[in-house]
């Protein structure tokens, strides 16, 4: 099915600034619908005015539909339907007409004209399923009351409201509550939604013939708070906005849409849902979050404090392989700090991992830098990873890092260790290359007694469910240099 876009770049002549009108009317005309009982076509007249396009289609929530199919797309040519012909040639609401049948179903079909700065753009067509129709009830005739005053607006330029940017994704809906307000902000109709809604912040008389203002601003926890004092404006129909009225019992999101009658503020049409249980799990939520940041941050704190414990030790042990063990350790321990460093700063658990690369490489340079010179460089990027396999692969890039500024080099000689990481899909590919002296003759990762090279092992094929290969860095062409290959699946069915 075509988009509005594409429907109008085709087929009429319609600017820029008449497609943005139409946008902000088709992204919030369902309360239209709603409130009509009734499904809305947008007709678009042709470029070479020989009829009309169907640009946009809505069908009711609160009501039966009179259209089974999708009609976007559809052209009408002039005099087939008389009534959307008169609505653009004369700019006004066209009611009149028998009752049409489509499908085996009377409908009744109104038309409104678009008008945009004194000009009519396009045409609305309000189709409503007259099956089963009976006298209605009071709130069936206060939401067709309040689709006319939208109807009235519409064709005098109104609505939408201009430079209205709120997200009306999330916005209230007809179903979930309306209060229909006069220009003094008194209450001339509430749903029995509505009602239950301001029930739950503890009203309880009656609202309708209540000033919604002072109601609000009596159940509210700080009626002077700045935020506040914007409601009265916009309760009165004097300005469209969205709020939040909340206090100890529940919580409400509001909106209000200003009705406006031959050029007069006339009140509001007020939209509201109780979002009491939807802010509890966001707070929980919220909550949450800075519990596991925090435990993060100490869980950072205690590392820190352990390698500051072996330090001290190190420095107290003769040189030797005592020293040098509890040195490695404090190398270990550091790696596993900064993941949880970057955790305590997340909102989630997932770890921006280039950041932790780069300070690991930078690290174990730094160390190896007392020894002889060794530079180290990241090619490519990790991205986002979660916990789980971020702290594994620290302590597997420490080590592997560590170990080819260690070994690969002389005493006196300059190295490059490179990082490279190719990340395809759900798997990381990644490469710790060295332009040392290479393996030794017949090394066999297996067989080793390096401690470093075992926990490598370890936590490639056991905790990330990964493959780990030894080899030259050119084994086509020969030369020094060592490649150590991880391959690390990202999927947790692949681990």
């Amino acid at each position: 099915m075509p988009s509005l876009d594409d429907v109008a770049s085709h087929q009429t002549s319609l600017d820029a600034a008449d497609m943005e009108w139409l946008h902000q009317l088709v992204a919030d005309w369902q309360i239209l619908s709603d409130l009509s009982f009734a499904d809305l076509v947008l007709w678009l007249p042709d470029a070479e005015g020989k009829g009309f396009w169907a640009g946009a289609q809505m069908r009711p929530t609160t009501g039966v539909t009179a259209h089974l199919d999708d009609v976007v797309g559809d052209f009408v040519p002039r005099n087939r339907r008389p009534t959307i012909d008169a609505a653009y040639r004369d700019g006004r609401v066209v009611r009149e007409g028998d009752p049409e049948w489509r499908d085996d179903i009377p409908v009744r079909l109104e038309t409104i004209p678009v008008r945009r700065a004194g000009n009519v753009i396009a045409v609305i067509a309000r189709s409503t399923n007259l099956l089963g129709v009976r006298t209605p009830s009071r709130l069936e005739l206060a939401y067709l009351s309040m689709a006319d005053d939208l109807t009235e607006m519409i064709s005098e330029g109104a609505f939408p409201l201009s430079g209205e940017q709120s997200d009306l994704s999330h916005s209230p809906r007809v179903g979930d509550g309306l209060i229909r307000t006069d220009a003094d902000g008194c209450v001339v109709y509430a749903s029995p939604n509505g009602v239950s809604a301001f029930r739950r912040l503890g009203v309880t008389g009656d609202l309708e013939g209540a000033d919604l203002t002072e109601v609000a601003r009596a159940l509210i926890a700080a009626p002077n708070r700045p935020t506040d004092q914007a409601i009265r404006p916009a309760l009165t129909g004097r300005g469209g906005t969205e709020a939040e009225l909340e206090n100890g019992d529940a919580s409400l999101s509001l909106r209000s849409i200003p009705l406006w009658s031959s050029g007069q503020p006339s009140g509001a049409l007020v939209l509201l849902r109780d979002v009491t249980e939807l802010r509890r799990r966001e707070r929980e939520l919220m909550s949450k979050e800075a519990t596991i940041r925090e435990i993060h941050h100490r869980v950072k704190n205690n590392l820190q404090t352990v390698q500051a414990l072996l330090r001290l030790q190190a420095r107290r042990t003769e040189p030797g392989a005592g020293r040098e063990g509890l040195e490695e350790a404090v190398r270990r321990i550091e790696s596993i700090a900064v993941v949880h460093e970057t955790l305590s700063r997340a909102f989630d658990d997932m770890v921006q991992f280039d950041e932790v690369a780069d300070r690991l490489r930078t690290m174990v340079a730094e160390v190896a830098s007392a020894a002889r010179s060794v530079t180290t460089e990241r090619v490519g990027a990790f991205g986002e990873l979660p916990a789980e396999i971020a702290t594994p692969l620290a302590m597997v890039l420490t080590e592997l890092i560590q170990n080819a500024a260690e070994h690969a080099f002389g005493e006196e000689e300059r190295g490059h260790v490179v990082l490279e990481v190719r990340r395809r899909g759900d798997r990381l590919d990644i490469s710790v290359l060295d332009d040392g002296v290479g393996l030794p003759s017949g090394f066999d990762p297996r067989n080793t007694t390096s401690l470093g090279v075992s926990i490598v092992t370890t936590l490639v094929e056991s905790e990330l469910g990964g493959v780990l290969s030894f080899g030259p860095r050119h084994p086509n062409t020969g030369g020094g240099g060592t490649r150590v290959r991880v391959e690390v699946p990202l999927s947790g069915r692949g681990r």
